[in-house]
């Protein structure tokens, strides 16, 4: 799941999908309006979205409302956090041994 996410996070145009989606419901219309591309292809970023569970899709009469969805999101961060915490404690290590080996001036 983390791939597919991180996939799908990879493209600028659906962060962007995924921005407007942060702050309310749309129609696939309403999400497709201000791109300058067919609805066919704004469709296809949206199906990459819903293969990695970031938007939840419900149909409304004869049109598709979309919604973001922030569980996957969950595991993306916390891979965030232990990188973070990799590098930190790298830069630490480094750090002392640098403050320990400074040259006599």
């Amino acid at each position: 799941m983390l791939d597919s996410t991180l996939y799908a996070l990879s493209d600028a145009t659906r962060r962007s999908i995924l921005g407007r989606l942060a702050q309310k419901e749309h129609s696939v219309n309403e999400i497709a309006e201000p791109y300058d591309m067919s609805l066919a292809a704004v469709s296809k970023h949206l199906k990459v979205l819903e293969k990695a569970d970031l938007i939840i899709k419900r149909k409304e009469g004869r049109s598709y409302k979309c919604r973001m969805n922030y569980a996957p999101l969950k595991e993306v961060e916390e891979l965030i956090v232990e990188y973070k915490q990799f590098w930190e404690a790298r830069f630490d290590e480094l750090e002392d041994f640098l403050s320990k080996n400074k040259p006599k001036t």
